[in-house]
């Protein structure tokens, strides 16, 4: 078994069949996940100050449309993460992503709204290879400075389903040219960039 992203594990999303693709999720991608969560989260949990936790997608809740992604989750609480801004790594079948996220289901979404626009320069100083999304669904991804970022927040404000996720995307290819300790440095990279955002709006 590698330890890191090959095409192999990014051809997964390309098995028919929502159990044939769970079975090679399980297998080709969750044990690096593993391996990357025992890496990550005692770093995040020293930047943060505060007890980090891996969650990975099970998709429990599919019962015949195969996933197109999947996906690890860092969250301050042991139970969950959807209703906590929280970090992933994941992958669609062309690029891995990197993000912090905040998704619909977050409770007080208008307040992290409304802190997220009263400090847009957090988000405007990044490095010129993060973007942002606005449904973790889908996988478009807008550099973050070439998006009207004001807009953007104001419609994660306003509108019930909409998001925010900024981070990174790498091509399936550039990632599949990664070592281990590669991977590990890039998530470590992006994360470094993100945790003065996270640890700001509250």
């Amino acid at each position: 078994m590698t330890n890191t992203f090959t095409q192999y594990a990014f051809d997964t999303f390309h098995i028919d069949g929502l159990d044939s693709r769970m079975h090679a999720i399980r297998e080709r991608i969750q044990p690096i996940f593993r391996d990357i969560g025992q890496e990550i989260t005692p770093d995040l949990t020293v930047a943060i100050e505060e007890d980090m936790h891996v969650h990975i997608a099970q998709h429990a809740r599919r019962k015949v449309n195969p996933p197109q992604d999947t996906w690890m989750a860092f969250s301050p609480d042991k139970r969950g993460y959807k209703k906590h801004p929280h970090f992933q790594v994941g992958l669609f079948d062309d690029h891995l992503f990197i993000w912090l996220a905040y998704i619909y289901e977050l409770p007080n979404k208008q307040q992290y709204a409304s802190q997220l626009l009263k400090h847009t320069d957090l988000l405007t100083t990044l490095p010129e290879d993060f973007v942002i999304s606005y449904d973790h669904m889908k996988k478009d991804a807008v550099p973050v400075h070439e998006t009207d970022i004001h807009s953007g927040l104001e419609r994660f404000h306003d509108v019930k389903k909409a998001e925010f996720l900024v981070g990174r995307h790498i091509s399936a290819q550039q990632v599949s040219e990664l070592t281990r300790e590669e991977l590990l440095d890039v998530i470590r990279n992006t994360y470094s960039h993100l945790v003065p955002l996270y640890k700001t709006i509250k």
